[in-house]
């Protein structure tokens, strides 16, 4: 049988670390309010609006909970 080679937590610890990306918050301006309350109004879809505003889904949902209003296509 070959032995195999088992990385020690030392040789992990050595290992390069991946670099990450930073998380960028961009605060929301009264004129992506505006453009999420009319997309609101028009029923478009969330994904569109997610890459139309660069933001993800999530965020733009919980700005709209905020806002108190509806969001997406089907509700």
């Amino acid at each position: 049988m070959a032995r195999r080679a088992v990385k020690t937590a030392k040789a992990t610890k050595t290992a390069k670390a991946k670099k990450t990306t930073r998380r960028v918050i961009r605060p929301w301006t009264k004129d992506d309010i505006r453009n999420l309350k009319a997309h609101s109004k028009a029923r478009t879809p969330v994904a569109k609006i997610a890459k139309e505003m660069k933001r993800t889904v999530g965020a733009l949902r919980r700005r709209a909970g905020i806002l108190g209003i509806g969001l997406g296509e089907h509700r």
